[in-house]
């Protein structure tokens, strides 16, 4: 099976490629960072192809991957993790890194999207697993833009499912809440610290990796990690109110 991950040089997306390549299956890795896509490549116990590319840029966010099928295979699964934060008063937000962070999170999933997708239909068999956020469904004051993208991601991927039912083709969402890596921590740190962040429960990239690739094998619609942020597709009143009113301020306001 050739698994696709982008944004695979760290983090969730770096876990999701050790994960399906210790299942055996052929893995391409993509991202911008070249010397850490071939550090990661040499260290899988499975077949891999490196692809150091600007997802961010249309001209070139689809381009590599002919020369990704003709090293490993027709894509069976697709995994769209590579993304972006831009935390900020929405005022005062860098204009032009806002919207990188629009194509990053969600123009570039999309085009990939519809990419992959006739080889999938024509075959009648593949995967695509859209790693949205926590903040597509519980919005975060002062994180505008990022909010927007992945609940942009998310709703199309919700919806891709549904109209892709019976064809062969399933569609994973993936909510991930505060994880152990870099961007995570970069998050954090943005905002003053208070007691509702430091209580608020963390997951680790090789939990959601290993969640994500039980429901690639299974078939399961969605992923929610930790699990305990399952309540707010539930509940969005309530999450509502306790992300307008608990969210504290970013540092330095």
């Amino acid at each position: 099976m050739h698994v696709v991950v982008t944004g695979a040089s760290a983090g969730i997306g770096e876990a999701i490629a050790r994960a399906f390549s210790a299942r055996g299956h052929g893995v391409t890795l993509v991202a911008r960072r070249r010397p850490l896509l071939e550090a990661l490549a040499a260290s899988l116990p499975g077949p891999s192809h490196v692809v150091e590319a600007d997802l961010g840029d249309p001209a070139t966010c689809t381009a590599w991957l002919p020369a990704a099928e003709a090293a490993l295979g027709p894509v069976d699964v697709l995994v769209n993790n590579a993304g972006m934060q831009v935390i900020g008063p929405t005022a005062e937000v860098d204009i032009e890194r806002a919207e990188l962070s629009l194509r990053l999170n969600l123009l570039s999933p999309l085009r990939l999207t519809h990419a992959v997708l006739p080889g999938m239909l024509a075959r009648r068999q593949g995967c695509i697993v859209d790693v949205a956020s926590m903040a597509a469904l519980a919005p975060t004051p002062a994180m505008t833009w990022y909010n927007a993208s992945k609940a942009g991601l998310a709703g199309a991927s919700e919806a891709l499912r549904g109209e892709l039912r019976g064809t062969g083709v399933h569609v994973v969402t993936v909510y991930p809440g505060i994880i152990e890596t870099d961007m995570g921590k970069a998050g954090l740190a943005a905002y003053q610290k208070s007691r509702m962040l430091a209580l608020q429960p963390r997951g680790t990239t090789e939990g959601l990796a290993a969640r994500v690739l039980k429901a690639v094998e299974r078939r399961r619609a969605r992923v929610v990690y930790p699990a305990i942020y399952g309540m707010t597709r539930w509940l969005p009143p309530v999450t509502r109110w306790f992300m307008d009113r608990l969210t504290p301020p970013l540092a330095g306001h």
